[in-house]
């Protein structure tokens, strides 16, 4: 084998890694309270009356 074929074999390991890790993470428990925050910004500045200056 060929360094260049070695390297491409690798990449798909080091790509499976890092998919896998991004699933970790974004499943973790610990952060399911950021993700709510994080989902909900786009609500925080609307009135409650439903009252809008744009239409």
């Amino acid at each position: 084998m060929t360094l260049t074929e070695i390297v491409r074999s690798l990449w798909v390991v080091w790509l499976m890694g890092i998919f896998f890790a991004i699933i970790f993470w974004a499943l973790r428990p610990k952060n399911k309270k950021r993700f709510e925050d994080d989902a909900m910004i786009i609500f925080r500045n609307e009135k409650k009356n439903g009252d809008s200056s744009h239409g």
